[in-house]
């Protein structure tokens, strides 16, 4: 008997939405310029916490490395994105699929671990006002900080090298805007279900368990702000957080119906949709939140912008 000659998929085609590619110019124009303000914006937040002695403390340092991190999750899909609107093979190499992914999940996962810190953060400022400048220091930001990129970096090595090493000999088309494991796993050719298992598990531990943890730092901080005997305290005290409160809704919202789910009976546009609102949405979003809801950025922006003009008008005045 002749032994079975197996075909090694080497390359994936990524097909993104297929229904919109009569207008796939338009989408590229319009991508470009939500990455091209995404990573403006959120460098531009960075730098000017960092330059900016009165923003110097635990809250802002958090807000100014989420928007540091925002710049490098955007580059792990974005880029590629734009390749493949203006591409008529939209191919991707098994060994690009798989780091695309890898640096996908693990800047996601820094991320829920980054806004689970900036929770811990307003529920010790507003529940803990004494204690606060004493716990939350200089030391401990950065520590907090380095553990959640160490933890989302680590995150998705089991989920890689299982994937990794299965084997891929049929179709070859990724129903997705990017590599992502759930429309990878369907295409390999052998049974996957342990692969789907281990990834359940782990997203739903690391999804679930953040956002409880967010959860239950809000509740406290809802309750610690209903004790506040004055409306103007009251709203001065959740003014801090509704910026991040937004940013959490919007990104846990999309990613838990996209990862902890039981149930696969959702259409592919409708995975395709909620991949924009978490991978492209949420960093476009939050500079936007953080530079129009936030009283103290909005001023030194304007301080910067009025240094700059006058910098600019002064040697005019002078040469008259």
């Amino acid at each position: 008997m002749e032994p079975f000659n197996e075909t090694k998929v080497t390359e994936f085609l990524i097909m993104g939405f297929p229904k919109l590619q009569h207008i796939n110019k338009p989408l590229f124009f319009l991508l470009l310029f939500i990455y091209l303000f995404t990573i403006v914006g959120n460098l531009l937040i960075f730098i000017i916490i960092r330059t900016s002695s009165q923003l110097h403390t635990p809250m802002y340092f958090f807000v100014s490395a989420l928007s540091f991190l925002e710049v490098w999750y955007t580059a792990s899909t974005i880029p590629k994105m734009l390749s493949n609107l203006l591409s008529q093979r939209k191919s991707i190499s098994f060994p690009g699929c798989l780091v695309q992914i890898y640096f996908f999940h693990s800047l996601g996962a820094t991320e829920c671990y980054l806004l689970t810190v900036m929770a811990y953060d307003r529920y010790l400022a507003i529940c803990h006002p004494l204690r606060y400048p004493s716990v939350m220091t200089t030391q401990l930001c950065v520590k907090l900080v380095v553990a959640c990129w160490v933890c989302g970096l680590l995150g998705p090595m089991a989920e890689i090298i299982l994937v990794s090493k299965l084997p891929f000999c049929g179709p070859n088309k990724i129903e997705h805007i990017f590599c992502d494991f759930p429309p990878l796993l369907s295409l390999a050719c052998t049974d996957t279900s342990v692969n789907v298992l281990v990834d359940f598990v782990i997203n739903a531990c690391k999804i679930l368990a953040t956002f409880f943890l967010i959860l239950l730092s809000y509740l406290r901080i809802i309750a610690a702000i209903l004790r506040i005997r004055t409306a103007a305290g009251r709203r001065k005290a959740f003014s801090t957080c509704a910026a991040h409160l937004t940013v959490v809704v919007i990104f846990f919202g999309s990613i838990l119906f996209m990862y902890v789910r039981l149930t696969k009976s959702y259409s592919l546009d409708y995975d395709r949709a909620l991949a924009v609102v978490y991978s492209i949405m949420t960093p476009f979003l939050n500079p936007i939140i953080y530079s129009l809801r936030n009283k103290e950025i909005k001023a030194v922006l304007k301080k910067r912008f009025m240094f700059m003009t006058t910098e600019v008008e002064l040697p005019r005045i002078l040469r008259k």
